[in-house]
């Protein structure tokens, strides 16, 4: 039996299958940013810590990122040296060294094996940054904020043994000297959860029932916002619409920004974009557009099984799990064409359809050509669906890979 420790922020995020998992056979503990007791969860041994003070008002601004992250990294630091003053010494540490937390992590246990989590590496060109010029960067000197961004990872290539990414794409945005150090195992998808149901329905506001029989455009998000292409896909509305007059539009999704720059000050992207477009959709094609908020998981497995046509867009960044799991329900996918959906989506394959990302013609023709074509939307359904059980399923491929590859580690 082993000792493995986990460090994560907001654990067990991407561990949340790997963790419990290896608490099956070894002894499992995780650092957590979180203000409370010590507690457990399916097995793993919850060390609470918090941190001691705030980024500077008057730091330079390049430099705040890196700021907040060695703070959080002094925070962990201090939590570890409680943990090995007790007798606690971890064989292997996993940490998603996103915020900073694992950064010393080797200081206080020089021997223990280290794997990070490597979720995406900055660049100024050719990924997230400049790819849609109707939001430039308001600095000319983000490509100089964007190599201090990247501090932290190079920081953590020093003393991490190994990496894992859930996707090439992801893999392939780190440096070439770390990323051999680097295996492609995604966190897995449940995919005996995440099935086709033809006889699913759901009500919206206690009034309206939709059922497979409906024509349902879907687009979900965590939060609404440009990096996730909800711009896009608000301006297809107005003629969308217009074409399909019996389609209801169903938008999961927040108010706030996970990804990219804030709206202007007391607005959301939200109302934003639905301030543009809406003056252009009369009242009566208005009405069957239902932004839905965030809702809890079984409403959102329903709701993919609903749809008839799925649209998920994003710029060059990482992949959302909503697109594999609408995948592995079976949903009929139009998505950009951007580097992360190439890996997933293939139309040679016929697992779903990719349009320009600014092509807001190719994107309503592309969605309407899948409603007129049922016999097209099964097919690509199929193909999604068995594609996500051969690369992403969770007990079959990638929790057997991860298991397989903490052994290496271990060993």
């Amino acid at each position: 039996m082993a000792n493995i420790l986990f460090v994560h922020q907001n654990f067990p995020g991407q561990f949340k299958h790997l963790a419990p998992a290896l608490a099956r056979s070894h002894s499992v503990r995780a650092l957590v940013l979180r203000n409370a007791p010590i507690t457990n969860w399916q097995g793993v041994t919850i060390h609470p810590y918090q941190v001691q003070r705030g980024t500077s008002p008057t730091v330079h601004p390049w430099v705040s990122d890196f700021e907040t992250k060695v703070i959080r990294a002094d925070a962990a630091f201090r939590a570890a040296l409680v943990l090995k003053n007790a007798g606690y010494n971890p064989d292997l540490v996993i940490a998603h060294p996103g915020w900073g937390e694992s950064l010393f992590i080797k200081e206080v246990w020089p021997n223990a094996t280290l794997g990070i989590y490597c979720e995406f590496f900055y660049h100024a060109n050719g990924a997230d940054v400049g790819f849609d010029p109707e939001f430039p960067p308001a600095d000319c000197g983000n490509s100089c904020r964007l190599r201090l961004k990247n501090l932290n990872s190079l920081l953590h290539f020093e003393t991490a043994d190994a990496g894992l990414a859930p996707t090439q794409w992801q893999a392939n945005t780190f440096p070439l000297p770390f990323r051999h150090q680097i295996r492609v195992i995604h966190d897995g998808i449940d995919t005996n959860t995440l099935i086709p149901n033809a006889q699913v329905s759901v009500t919206l506001n206690g009034q309206l029932t939709l059922t497979r029989h409906d024509e349902v455009i879907t687009f979900v998000n965590r939060n609404l916002e440009p990096y996730r292409g909800y711009h896009q896909f608000m301006r297809a509305l107005p003629e969308l619409l217009q074409r399909r007059p019996a389609a209801r539009v169903l938008i999961v999704g927040n108010d706030g920004v996970s990804y990219g720059a804030a709206p202007p000050a007391g607005q959301t992207w939200k109302n934003i974009f639905i301030q543009e477009v809406r003056p252009r959709i009369p009242d009566h094609d208005w009405a069957r557009v239902h932004f839905l908020g965030s809702i809890p998981y079984p409403a959102f497995i329903a709701l993919l099984q609903l749809s008839r046509v799925h649209v998920y867009l994003t710029y060059p960044f990482v992949l959302s799990w909503s697109l594999l799991e609408a995948m592995s329900v079976g949903c009929a996918i139009v998505a950009s064409d951007t580097a992360p959906l190439r890996e997933v989506i293939q139309p040679a394959n016929n697992t779903g359809r990719l349009v320009d990302f600014f092509d807001q013609r190719g994107l309503i023709e592309m969605i309407c050509t899948l409603l007129n074509d049922a016999a097209l939307r099964d097919q690509l359904g199929q193909q999604a669906r068995l594609f996500a059980q051969t690369h992403y399923d969770l007990t079959q491929v990638c929790l057997p890979q991860q298991l397989a590859w903490v052994n290496e580690l271990l060993s």
